[in-house]
């Protein structure tokens, strides 16, 4: 037996629940071969109290690490997400390679620390910032997936169909010319990008939104691709975009989106704010996956996802922490359940008929949805399944002495320290009693990206 390649569980959360005294088993690919269940510990061997699956952050903007919380000031005029992406613009336009590597690397490190294992990279910031191609047109994607391997997470690199500032085929703005691509570029990128493909590696495509992209020019883009990969699109974020929807095409964005296009199970709709009850049905439906990211939509002001009319219906979500005001899942879940209780004011709103207990819920939904968007086999403590896993703090004051079926409740809706002790991601183990293994280099390189950055 290879110590490196098993882990001794105590207590497993495998997808029946908690189960006593499992032995992982993985392969060199980092993919889970053997559970063994009802065993005894063997002198020797690593060994933890608590082992979750590791979860996947179904929606990221990298390079916004870099300005979370720098635009917490208010203007002369009433603020909101425009007023917010403004700034936003203004920033992306002053990086180099170099700096968003350097900015995703510790971003990927913060994420892995608070227990995600994987993460869908929605990446629109592909050109020079004058606006041309670098030699390498892949240049900034390359950078992500070099920040992703030197942090150790997986990836799904979804590059950004960006080609109108609005509905109806506005031409871009001069603060947009970074993002600009067409159905040929955003196709010859995705092509560049296949030979990184790997277990811990997949690749997508992400229609910006319907107000950057048409109906028509996704579809093409789609019959382009392979038919398994995964899609992703901001859609109905802001009031704003759903009334400019309705005044341009005479429908809601998801209504137009699921109207014109097959929306199915390789989908992931973020954010996906504000619906109709006829849009709740066709995303519950159709089989795709709501990108819920509550604490940017709750900086943002976007608004209350409309969950428990959603899950009604059969509903599947995960999160993502999108602006990187938090990089952890347990916040994202923690007030996507406290909003809905605010919203409704009620309590214990996220649950279903099968399972009551309100962190389950939320954790095996999240598990579930993430790795549906991730595009990747992962999620799940199982043979077949990668050994992305999450070792939880049994000495901790919150979780000592407890019982194992309140671990989840305790650890996502109480107290806010990080429980997470050990993370493997792929089977190899890159956080160790809360510290990154290459916690001090990457920390010393997003230090030197900010000095540049904020003295320029």
């Amino acid at each position: 037996m290879s110590e490196k390649n098993t882990l001794y569980a105590q207590q497993a959360y495998l997808p029946q629940g908690w189960t006593e005294n499992v032995r992982l088993h993985w392969d060199a690919s980092g993919t889970l071969t053997q559970l063994e269940t009802g065993v005894a510990q063997q002198v020797g061997e690593a060994s933890a109290e608590l082992v979750l699956p590791g979860i996947t952050n179904l929606h990221s903007h990298a390079f916004q690490r870099a300005m979370a919380g720098l635009t917490e000031v208010a203007g002369d005029s009433k603020d909101s997400f425009w007023t917010w992406r403004e700034l936003m613009y203004r920033y992306a336009l002053q990086l180099r390679p170099d700096q968003l590597e350097a900015i995703a690397a510790q971003l990927y490190m913060e994420c892995l620390r608070h227990g995600y294992t994987g993460v869908c990279e929605f990446h629109y910031l592909h050109r020079a910032p004058g606006g041309d191609w670098y030699d390498n047109p892949a240049e900034m994607s390359e950078r992500l997936l070099a920040a992703a391997d030197s942090a150790g997470i997986a990836i799904t690199m979804l590059p950004v169909l960006y080609s109108y500032a609005d509905f109806l085929e506005q031409p871009l703005r001069e603060d947009q010319r970074r993002f600009r691509t067409d159905e040929d570029s955003i196709l010859d990128l995705i092509s560049r990008l296949e030979r990184f493909r790997s277990a811990q590696v997949e690749v997508g495509v992400a229609p910006h939104s319907l107000r950057a992209t048409t109906t028509e020019q996704i579809g093409r883009v789609l019959a382009a691709m392979p038919a398994d990969r995964p899609v992703h699109i901001h859609i109905a974020e802001q009031m704003r975009e759903v009334d400019a929807c309705v005044a341009a095409h005479g429908k809601r964005p998801v209504a137009l989106l699921t109207g014109d296009l097959a929306v199915d199970s390789r989908w992931c709709l973020v954010h996906a704010t504000h619906l109709d009850a006829a849009e709740v049905t066709a995303i519950a439906q159709s089989g795709a996956v709501a990108g819920i990211c509550t604490t940017t939509e709750g900086n943002l002001g976007d608004g209350f996802f409309p969950l428990p009319e959603y899950l009604a219906q059969g509903g599947r979500f995960g999160v993502g922490s999108d602006s990187h005001v938090s990089q952890s899942p347990v916040e994202e879940l923690r007030w996507l359940e406290y909003g809905q209780r605010l919203r409704l004011q009620g309590r214990n709103i996220a649950h279903s008929a099968e399972q009551k207990r309100v962190g389950d819920f939320l954790w095996q939904q999240a598990l579930a949805g993430g790795a549906q968007a991730s595009g990747r086999r992962t999620g799940q403590l199982q043979p077949g399944y990668q050994a992305d896993l999450v070792v939880l703090d049994a000495e901790h004051p919150n979780l000592a002495n407890l019982p194992v079926q309140q671990v989840l409740n305790t650890w996502l809706l109480a107290g806010n320290d990080n429980l997470v002790r050990d993370v493997y991601a792929g089977g190899h183990k890159v956080v160790s009693d809360g510290r990154h293994i290459r916690q001090d280099a990457i920390q010393h390189s997003y230090r030197a990206c900010m000095r540049a950055l904020r003295t320029a």
